[in-house]
């Protein structure tokens, strides 16, 4: 692509590029003696199952793939064990290394959905922060103040309201930006969130005698519930490795106010097509119902293949809209499960990952048992040994039998 059409693709679902003109000089440079970029992602290997939330600066990581710069991806191993600041009104309890590795070997896994891991590099920041020294990181911490720290939003918060900051927070964004030195990045992505490491990055890589990279940022995607920022932890996240069928009702249920932004963050639908679909549900030419399915469908798609989403969109279709059973329902033994509470079962067929959160469902009558709403957490439904149809939700059915 020329130089227009570069810019083009990577404005899409762009918060901000810092500095524009200099992210031009570059792309113009790269065109010029054919040497692609250096765009940099850092991960935090603490939550490894990822959701679309996360999908969207992997998609512009892919945006600048296609266009031919190098994708490098960096596993805070090293900065794991600090642990990122951003957004914490607390200090993040630090990993240990066995379970940064094991989280970092699970995102490699699942990258490769979106990446092209073939022209991907995979950098591990230990590689160059492990053996700094004492007075390496002195020299690394002079470049920097500490009121240019109280800057940040969430550390003069915390400040202000007497909450602590162990200094070993301040080490984050120095050690996420000596990645940037370490790798010579020309371009760092992440969310909005990261602003403030994205532009240490820049002074710090000033300091070592490097051009600084360009920091871009990507919206903060909300989750199903339309309010809050995706999550595991909030329920409100739609993982990228979930059942296909689970993957296309889960997005059938976000409000369709958050059609048109899904479908510009999390797909590469052409933004001719995007255009039209927001057209057409303003002159009440395409009902929201089918602009929401055009998204479920493509999706659903990319992470599982055409035909699980049409197989996905069948069984919705009959199921909410028809008001029928799915064709194939999956089941499960559960160990044990005739002496189990049914707080117990809710977590163990995957509907949930936690007790509280199953309990909550339990309670808001979400949990139907053969057809009988159960709102009593430590009823025993499997206790005569039979299988129970359990329906979760307005998606999920398990077969459950006791083993």
């Amino acid at each position: 692509m020329n130089l227009s059409e570069q810019l083009s693709t990577i404005r899409r679902g762009t918060a901000e590029i810092v500095v524009e003109s200099e992210l031009r000089a570059k792309l113009e440079r790269s065109l010029k003696t054919g040497v692609p970029l250096k765009v940099k992602l850092g991960l935090d290997p603490t939550a490894p199952d990822l959701h679309l939330g996360h999908t969207v600066v992997l998609q512009k990581l892919r945006d600048f793939q296609v266009l031919g710069h190098q994708a490098i991806i960096v596993i805070g191993d090293f900065t794991g064990m600090i642990g990122d600041p951003s957004g914490r009104s607390e200090t993040r309890k630090p990993l240990t290394w066995e379970e940064i590795r094991v989280n970092a070997e699970t995102y490699r896994a699942q990258l490769g959905k979106i990446l092209d891991m073939s022209r991907t590099s995979v950098e591990f920041n230990s590689t160059w922060l492990g053996p700094l020294t004492f007075e390496n990181i002195i020299r690394e911490t002079a470049n920097l103040t500490v009121a240019q720290m109280l800057q940040r939003d969430d550390f003069a918060a915390r400040y202000a309201s007497g909450r602590p900051i162990s200094l070993h927070e301040f080490l984050y964004p120095i050690a996420q930006a000596y990645d940037s030195v370490a790798l010579q990045a020309d371009v760092e992505l992440g969310g909005t969130d990261q602003t403030f490491n994205l532009l240490v990055g820049r002074d710090l890589q000033r300091a070592h005698g490097q051009e600084p990279q360009v920091a871009l940022t990507v919206p903060i995607l909300e989750g199903l519930d339309g309010a809050q920022k995706m999550s595991k932890t909030l329920g409100n996240y739609v993982g990228i490795t979930e059942h296909p069928g689970d993957m296309y009702g889960k997005l059938m249920s976000i409000p369709d106010s958050l059609m048109l932004r899904y479908l510009t963050l999390v797909t590469r639908l052409p933004e001719d097509e995007i255009r039209e679909i927001a057209q057409g549900l303003s002159a009440g030419r395409i009902h929201p119902m089918e602009a929401k399915k055009r998204l479920a469908r493509t999706v659903t798609t990319q992470y599982h293949g055409e035909a699980a989403a049409r197989e996905a969109e069948a069984t919705f279709v009959r199921v909410f809209h028809d008001r029928q059973e799915p064709e194939k329902i999956d089941e499960i033994d559960i160990p044990g499960g005739a002496k189990l509470r049914l707080v117990e079962i809710v977590v163990a067929t995957g509907y949930v990952s936690s007790k509280s959160e199953a309990r909550r469902k339990i309670l808001e009558g979400a949990v139907d048992v053969d057809d009988a709403t159960l709102t009593d957490p430590n009823a025993i439904p499997l206790s005569d040994g039979r299988r129970r149809l359990f329906r979760m939700g307005k998606r999920f059915w398990r077969w459950v039998q006791p083993a």
